[in-house]
């Protein structure tokens, strides 16, 4: 069983306090200037560093500027653009084949809503959320990857695995207005404290509120994580 709905509510609300007092300026960490870019940014980063993204997409950017350039591509020529980045390969075909699907089905241009955008390839959920989010201003969810599922299950504030049912439970106790700042303030606070391996429990804000705490604590692993 896991913690009950008003309790999670006011443990997310309490966590969120906190760590907007942490965390006052984080948002997303890639580096684009256009929706494209964004798209672009957030297919590659799949599994990859946004620090490695970046390093490999401030020349990219430059050589690709419009969704015909990707369209265009000769795909071995575009692996080799983006070497570096975990499964260049495989990427290198879903940016060729959202290039050619921008230009034949929206006029080249990256679509605003969530079905438009998970029917391109390589991108699910949480990457339409992110190009949503911060490319078109609509928040629809809560972008799910590795820090907040990490987090969001250590604090209690879900007992869900996947990303797609902890985003529908995060949804029901996050208040709608933080949606998008919750993601931020997760991934900011699971690099610089909750590591996944080794978390500082006695440096974290959130360590008095946390069921899973490796600090002198019951941890309640019906609605933490175990370590």
């Amino acid at each position: 069983m896991g913690t009950p709905r008003d309790t999670r509510e006011d443990q997310a609300q309490e966590v969120i306090d906190r760590l907007y007092e942490e965390y006052p300026d984080t948002t997303i960490s890639l580096d684009f200037s256009n929706r494209l870019e964004l798209l672009v940014a957030v297919v590659l980063s799949a599994q990859c560093t946004d620090e490695r993204v970046n390093e490999v997409t401030e020349e990219l950017f430059d050589k690709y500027r419009t969704a015909d350039d990707y369209a265009n591509a000769d795909e071995a020529e575009l692996a080799a653009d983006i070497y570096g980045i975990t499964f260049h390969n495989n990427k290198a075909g879903y940016l060729k084949s959202t290039g050619q699907r921008l230009v034949a089905e929206h006029g080249g241009e990256v679509p605003d809503t969530m079905s438009a955008l998970t029917d391109l390839s390589g991108v699910g959920r949480k990457t339409a959320n992110v190009v949503l989010q911060h490319g078109h201003d609509v928040v629809e969810g809560i972008v799910v990857d590795t820090h907040v599922r990490r987090l969001s299950r250590r604090l209690g504030l879900t007992t869900e695995e996947t990303p797609e049912r902890i985003e529908q439970d995060l949804m029901g106790v996050v208040p709608e207005d933080d949606w998008q700042q919750f993601t931020h303030l997760f991934i900011s606070h699971g690099r610089a404290v909750c590591d996944a391996r080794n978390p500082s429990c006695d440096e974290c804000v959130l360590e008095d509120v946390c069921p899973s705490s490796k600090l002198d604590h019951d941890v309640d692993l019906a609605s933490g994580e175990a370590w």
